[in-house]
């Protein structure tokens, strides 16, 4: 079973990420936080295989998000989530340590092929 944490401060976005990852084999949502600081603390305490992780915060940036996980906790996997999809955007996302990235608008469903792959990978 991989557990997965999700950092989005939209309630909208956040409601149908739980929605898409929660009803998917072999996978549990652990956890959800809308800021930086406030992710980092829950992630590291709820120790999840995967975190997707939105680029704007309430509070910080995702990209915070990344700097922190890498240091702290590199094994886990981190996947942005974004309307803020240009290249520079998925270049810094990259060298921070993000496995993927994926624009809101038209690759909102590629995060739970992803999500579910891994998961399905993970039993054999």
């Amino acid at each position: 079973m991989q557990k997965v944490f999700l950092v989005e401060d939209s309630p909208l976005v956040l409601g149908r990420l739980t929605a898409l990852l929660g009803g998917l084999p072999d996978t549990l949502v652990v956890g959800h936080a809308s800021g930086a600081e406030e992710a980092v603390a829950a992630i590291l305490s709820a120790k999840p295989d995967l975190v997707v992780l939105d680029l704007k915060l309430a509070q910080g940036s995702g990209f915070d998000v990344l700097i922190e996980l890498h240091a702290r906790a590199p094994g886990i996997d981190c996947y942005m989530l974004t309307n803020f999809s240009a290249e520079p955007y998925r270049r810094q996302a990259a060298r921070l340590g993000a496995n993927d990235f994926f624009d809101k608008t038209n690759e909102f469903e590629r995060v739970r092929d992803v999500v579910a792959k891994r998961a399905a990978n993970l039993k054999h």
